[in-house]
């Protein structure tokens, strides 16, 4: 049996944001009991607010210090300090890291 699988998707920006969506999508297509986390900080916190999708909102988390910085709120999104430190956080818990 495969070991568990958990990777953090850094997206910084739009486009990013997207590759980490679609990324995402066939992550857990092809290993539905894999945990995935889109960590969001810089343009794309405001990619991630103005475009929700309902698929992989769930798995979004949005740097607490780029909603500081452009005043901005993340209703109904986990919202973390700061994507740097979760993203490091993660990878010292052993979730592979991949940047969109």
């Amino acid at each position: 049996m495969a070991s568990p699988l958990r990777l953090v998707i850094h997206a910084p920006t739009p486009a990013a944001l997207e590759r980490a969506r679609n990324n995402a999508r066939n992550l857990l297509k092809a290993r539905p009991d894999a945990e995935v986390r889109i960590v969001v900080n810089a343009g794309a916190v405001a990619a991630a607010l103005d475009s929700p999708d309902d698929e992989t909102d769930r798995l979004l988390r949005v740097c607490g210090n780029t909603l500081a910085k452009t005043g901005r709120s993340a209703e109904g999104l986990t919202v973390v300090a700061a994507g740097v430190l979760d993203i490091a956080e993660a990878q010292a818990d052993g979730w592979g890291y991949m940047r969109a």
